[in-house]
């Protein structure tokens, strides 16, 4: 297995190019296309993705530990395939559409002014996650662990309050009725 470390990089072509199987460690990529590649084995400890396609990448037993997403696309990836030793990731300005997050532990994670349109949170832990200014239209959220999230400037969302976990979830008003739509209430 190949180690890099502190490497940059830059508009690289992963689709004509596989990206080697290995340990990333304080790697930069940026711009850079990876869609419908295999990051299978591969660990990434402290790195960055930036303006990069990782579009039906698949994660089987990847390591994600303290991976940052920035104005990246990410949809249809199923991060429950990942390793959950130490899962960290956070994302800022993605399009993370019709992904899974079936029964991942993500806690604390920061989800910033991206769009999760019809990704599956099914049974995840979200204590504590932020979903500053997101789009959650269409999200699966069952049986899922919300606790201590914030959602006061997500939109778009349906949320049962009975099938999924909400102590001290933070809404704004304008959320009540992701929350209360499925009772058949008006609200003026």
């Amino acid at each position: 297995m190949m180690y890099f470390s502190d490497k940059d990089f830059r508009k690289e072509d992963f689709i004509t190019s596989v990206l080697d199987t290995g340990e990333y460690e304080n790697c930069h990529f940026y711009y850079c296309d990876f869609s419908n590649q295999s990051f299978s084995d591969c660990k990434f400890i402290d790195c960055v993705f930036s303006n990069c396609n990782l579009s039906l990448v698949n994660f089987t037993n990847t390591a994600l530990q303290n991976v940052q997403f920035i104005d990246s696309k990410l949809s249809g990836v199923q991060f429950d395939t990942c390793n959950p030793f130490a899962l960290a990731v956070s994302f800022k300005k993605c399009i993370i559409q019709h992904a899974t997050f079936f029964q991942s532990k993500l806690s604390k994670t920061l989800f910033e002014q991206s769009d999760l349109t019809g990704t599956d949170f099914t049974a995840a832990d979200l204590t504590a996650a932020n979903f500053d200014q997101c789009n959650l239209a269409q999200v699966i959220f069952d049986r899922t662990i919300l606790d201590q999230a914030n959602l006061t400037t997500a939109y778009y969302f349906l949320i049962d309050p009975v099938a999924n976990s909400l102590k001290k979830t933070r809404f704004s008003i304008d959320g009540l009725p992701g929350l209360l739509s499925q009772y058949n209430i008006v609200i003026e």
